[in-house]
């Protein structure tokens, strides 16, 4: 999903400047807030994801998140948070929970880059190809909970069926 030739595969620094690269050798479409922050709107399979990528050099970690272009109904929340729960089981990377300030589902992660030269562009390529892999995974389980009425379980049954053979 991302790629682009570097010289070196490390960053000194702010590792924003890093992913401002990537998102600018694969034309996406962003904003970048200021010298810690940027937002990253990228097409997906079932959506539109919105990736936003903060930096906090306090700590030497780079917080991300992948968020859904969907909202959960208050009435769908308690289906939807027993989603979560099995969702996470799934990940051995990040996890999903759903933000506080529009109710939408959103996959997140950190990266601590203490004591490293710097985020490499191999790192920022995995974070988000990890990332939009497990938005693309469990995007139809969400909406089966908060569209189709389905529990969490028959959701993440359907959804994880995966094809045999070829069309």
């Amino acid at each position: 999903m991302t790629s682009m030739m570097v010289e070196s595969s490390v960053s000194h620094g702010n590792p924003i400047d890093l992913v401002e690269e990537i998102v600018l050798a694969n034309e996406w479409a962003h904003d970048r807030a200021s010298d810690e922050e940027m937002v990253v709107e990228v097409a997906g399979r079932w959506c539109e994801y919105r990736m936003f990528f903060v930096w906090q050099q306090e700590i030497s970690a780079m917080h991300f998140s992948c968020g859904f272009d969907m909202k959960v109904p208050r009435n769908r929340r308690a289906a939807v948070y027993e989603l979560l729960a099995v969702v996470n089981e799934k990940l051995w990377l990040g996890h999903f929970d759903i933000t506080t300030e529009d109710m939408s589902p959103a996959f997140r992660q950190a990266v601590l880059l203490r004591g490293s030269l710097g985020a490499s562009v191999e790192q920022i390529e995995d974070l988000v190809d990890i990332a939009l892999t497990e938005c693309e995974r469990f995007y139809p389980a969400f909406q089966l909970v908060l569209w189709g009425g389905k529990s969490a379980e028959d959701a993440i049954a359907a959804a994880m069926i995966d094809p045999v053979g070829e069309a």
